[in-house]
């Protein structure tokens, strides 16, 4: 009779060398997501520690410099009023009428006071315009456009880019701990209180996309699942899903290195920097702040009596188009760094 041959249909046996491969390969992945974890821990600490000093440095230099920056406020109010009552109510000739109003004008550009919308201050004629580009060096004369808002708020917030397969590797990690610790699983009123509270972590963990927090809840809590170290296809799931994770926590851990680095791109990271590098030299870079402010305020104080004495005829309309001493006491380039420093600083004041 021929010989017949038979197949069997069992799952084949795994030799002890493809075990030990994926033990090794599985202890290089576990090894690299414990070290992910880490990292992202230290990063997640330091970008958290860094935030918090940007509010309260931005909170400690409102409080110190809000009076003097009401008194900016004053101060511009009051020199905005007399422009305008000078030319409500006092008559003047076309050229000397539109003479005033350049000055007006200028200060405006210049940011030393802020900037009124008026369409006829704004939008001279084109003959007036060729006619400044003319002027000699002195008060009426135009200058580039600095002005920025006084006290300007810029907010920082930056969102991690999770794709599609990490959302719902996310959610997958969500959904396990939520059906485990969703405090409607159980009855007694202490342990819904627990569960509430992990809740809580997991919930705000799932909402900004931090699968190393959803993981820590997991491993906190024992919730990792059995793997049989003799089971190959146990071994090959387990290193399958480390690979995936540990893609995810690579992608979470650039995102906060970026996110770190926006901070300290935005002004107020930059004035956290500039603060603890003048701390280093025994510098209190807020008095520094509040020095340059009063600067400013001096300059603009002695604009407002100018502006005050030619509203009350104390001076000729010559000396008034001439500009007030202070202005010509200073050196030009000077005078521009003082009011471009004082208004850098004073946009750098956030509140969070």
């Amino acid at each position: 009779m021929p010989r017949t041959t038979s197949s069997t249909s069992g799952s084949v046996k795994s030799t002890p060398l493809a075990l030990s491969e994926l033990h090794i390969r599985l202890e290089a992945l576990d090894k690299e997501h414990q070290s992910l974890l880490k990292q992202i821990k230290r990063k997640r600490t330091e970008l958290k520690n860094f935030v918090e000093k940007m509010r309260s440095l931005a909170t400690e230099i409102f409080q110190r410099a809000t009076p003097s920056l009401n008194k900016m406020t004053d101060l511009d109010r009051e020199i905005h009023s007399l422009f305008e009552e000078i030319l409500a109510t006092r008559k003047f000739g076309k050229q000397t009428e539109k003479n005033i109003k350049a000055v007006y004008r200028k200060l405006q550009l210049a940011g030393i006071i802020s900037p009124k919308r008026d369409r006829e201050l704004e939008e001279p004629d084109l003959d007036e315009l060729f006619e400044n580009l003319q002027q000699d060096n002195d008060f009426s004369q135009g200058g580039e456009q600095r002005y920025q808002n006084w006290g300007g708020q810029q907010g920082f917030s930056s969102a991690a880019e999770i794709n599609k397969d990490e959302s719902r590797k996310i959610r997958q990690t969500f959904l396990k701990l939520a059906e485990i610790f969703h405090p409607d699983k159980v009855t007694d009123s202490e342990t819904q209180m627990y569960h509430t509270e992990i809740m809580k972590e997991i919930n705000k963990a799932y909402q900004e996309g931090d699968l190393a927090r959803l993981l820590e809840i997991e491993k906190q809590h024992e919730l990792g699942e059995y793997i049989d170290n003799n089971n190959e296809d146990d071994l090959t799931r387990k290193c399958k899903t480390l690979e995936q994770q540990n893609q995810i926590l690579k992608n979470q851990y650039e995102n906060l290195k970026r996110e770190l680095r926006q901070a300290k791109n935005t002004p107020e990271g930059a004035m956290v920097s500039d603060a603890r590098k003048a701390a280093k030299q025994g510098i209190d870079s807020i008095d520094m702040m509040l020095e340059t402010i009063e600067a400013q305020m001096t300059i603009v104080t002695q604009i407002r009596d100018f502006v005050q004495d030619f509203k009350e005829e104390k001076i000729t309309i010559k000396e008034f188009l001439g500009g007030p001493a202070v202005l010509h006491s200073l050196n030009q380039e000077m005078m521009e760094d003082i009011l471009e420093q004082m208004l850098s600083e004073l946009d750098r004041v956030v509140i969070f």
